[in-house]
């Protein structure tokens, strides 16, 4: 129970003045709650693929208390954050290679098909489907069993 910031006198939380000196107490701010509150599961597992700013979402998925013991959206966090290292292979270490070999054409070939799995598993988690892509998938597996 708080106090009167005048007098010292024990107020409730719903007094807003103290009855011993009539001075109005100051309102107390509501406790800081976790932002993902209002975001659904779902949609959380779905800002986790987004293509260039998925990553983001995923790592603010991960800290956030409430996704904590949500298995399944945690597991689309990592799965997330694992695609996007791929593409960070594909754009840092296969384009320089890929252009180093004249008549190699795969680079396009390999941005459609880290692409075409984004846009999959953004519908996969709009169904909340728990879908594992090859390697990603079970590296991301053995994130969430480890935490």
């Amino acid at each position: 129970m708080p106090y009167c910031s005048q007098c010292g006198n024990q107020v409730d939380n719903a007094d807003v003045y103290c009855a011993r000196c009539g001075v109005r107490q100051p309102i107390a701010a509501p406790p800081a709650g976790d932002p993902f509150n209002s975001i659904s599961a779902r949609t959380a597992s779905i800002l986790c693929y987004v293509p260039g700013i998925g990553w983001i979402g995923s790592i603010i998925v991960l800290a956030s208390e409430r996704f904590r013991t949500n298995q399944t959206v945690r597991f689309h966090a990592f799965q997330g954050l694992y695609l996007f290292v791929a593409w960070l292979i594909e754009d840092w270490v296969l384009t320089p290679f890929f252009r180093s070999i004249p008549h190699m054409h795969a680079d396009p070939i390999v941005k459609a098909a880290l692409l075409f799995m984004s846009i999959f598993m953004i519908v996969k988690a709009s169904h909340e489907e728990r879908y594992s892509l090859p390697i990603i998938g079970e590296l991301a597996e053995k994130s969430v069993s480890e935490h």
